[in-house]
């Protein structure tokens, strides 16, 4: 028991923590200055959010099938990215991690994904939906306009991921 609540302090803190500076860097005095625009250009940031699994074929199939994400080239069979315009997963096989790395399976039992929501916005939301309940997912909140304005469904991957695919 106190493992987990140690675990969820340690995550709040690094997320904290990264927040705090990117919090900094972007009211930073020298924001504009040619240094540290050359080292941190929010222009050509990117983001890759790797998800761990125990079964990466049936992680992938998920994505492509239901979000239309494509497989790019991996030369490692323990971890395939996948690219659906500016969005790039990268589905890791969670055997191969080292005994002390944090996601470990065998020093953990807190779920999947925990404390994190990952947003993806499509152009078509309701094209998404229909293909998500054609194939016969389990929904887990239903297309509506949410009282900000978008209109989104939620849905949990094979492992346990929660996504929400919101209209931009």
């Amino acid at each position: 028991m106190k493992l987990k609540i140690l675990k969820k302090i340690f995550a709040f803190t690094v997320i904290f923590t990264a927040l705090l500076i990117t919090f900094q860097l972007y009211s930073s005095p020298f924001k504009n200055s040619d240094i540290q625009m050359n080292v941190i250009s929010p222009s050509n940031m990117t983001i890759r959010l790797e998800l761990f699994t125990t079964n990466i074929d049936k992680t992938v199939n998920f994505y492509k099938d239901i979000l239309g994400f494509k497989s790019l080239k991996s030369s490692n069979s323990n971890y395939q990215p996948i690219q659906k315009g500016q969005v790039i997963l990268g589905i890791g096989l969670l055997e191969s991690l080292g005994s002390n790395h944090y996601f470990n399976s065998y020093q953990s039992d807190t779920q999947f994904g925990y404390g994190v929501e990952i947003v993806l916005e499509v152009e078509d939301i309701n094209l998404a939906y229909n293909k998500a309940k054609m194939a016969n997912v389990e929904i887990e909140s239903e297309l509506k306009t949410q009282p900000w304005g978008l209109t989104d469904f939620r849905l949990i991957d094979p492992n346990g991921y929660y996504i929400r695919v919101t209209s931009k």
